[in-house]
């Protein structure tokens, strides 16, 4: 066996530790991200039911909506962003649509922040 076979056969391959280091970096931010994102998503999916529930049977009146709305939001858990002031509620075609529209911001680390916009009506 030559030098050259030999220096082959005895080299190492890995993850050397500054990779490994980058790496769990990288994961770690991005489940943070995640860990801090679902919430607010979450609570996004919990309006838009509410928001379907009361385009339905929540009243023929803006008050009586708002009200309903109010009253669905004592009631359903983490739900905190939007208020029954903050729906904008139209008749289209003999049927009534509510809308909304909120901003949530989310900090990740000071002074970084993630915001998010979230936007919808009823079916």
């Amino acid at each position: 066996m030559n030098v050259v076979d030999r220096d082959r056969m005895t080299a190492q391959r890995g993850v050397t530790l500054v990779g490994l280091l980058f790496w769990a970096v990288v994961v770690a931010a991005l489940a943070l991200v995640i860990m801090k994102v679902v919430p607010a998503v979450t609570e996004y999916r919990t309006v838009v039911s509410m928001v379907n529930k009361v385009a339905v049977s929540g009243g023929s009146t803006v008050p009586e909506i708002r009200a309903a709305f109010d009253r669905e939001k004592q009631i359903q858990y983490g739900v905190e962003s939007i208020g029954g002031q903050d729906l904008e509620i139209v008749k289209e075609n003999d049927r009534i649509v509510v809308r909304f529209a909120y901003n949530r911001e989310i900090e990740l680390i000071d002074p970084v922040y993630l915001l998010l916009k979230f936007k919808g009506q009823s079916r």
